[in-house]
């Protein structure tokens, strides 16, 4: 893969990972762990029946978001790692090279697209 390809797709990584992070951060805290870990958050509403009753459908709602977005957060920070180590852009199974065109769909594809 060219250089100016590799930029390409490393800025369509870059982008996605702050559009997460930004959204992430509406719904979640970043845990000090590591990088991409959050833990979900909700609204302290109050102490009666039906604060607690919404505090725990806030807390279901952006805990199922959270994931979502925190598992696509992964793997775009896992596909900047490879592009650093240089494994970047081949199939983690056959280790042949990942199409372009797929690339470009998704630029933190593991596998092609016969694997």
């Amino acid at each position: 893969m060219d250089a100016k390809t590799l930029l390409e797709l490393k800025e369509m990584l870059l982008k996605e990972k702050g559009e997460l992070e930004e959204n992430l951060s509406r719904i979640a805290k970043p845990m000090d762990k590591k990088e991409g870990d959050y833990e979900t958050s909700f609204d302290d509403i109050g102490t009666d029946r039906e604060d607690n009753a919404t505090e725990v459908g806030e807390y279901t709602d952006n805990l199922s978001v959270e994931v979502t977005l925190e598992k696509r957060l992964q793997e775009i920070i896992e596909a900047l790692a490879r592009m650093e180590d240089g494994t970047y852009g081949f199939c983690e199974n056959c280790k042949k090279e990942i199409d372009i065109e797929r690339l470009r769909a998704n630029p933190a594809a593991k596998t092609c697209i016969k694997c």
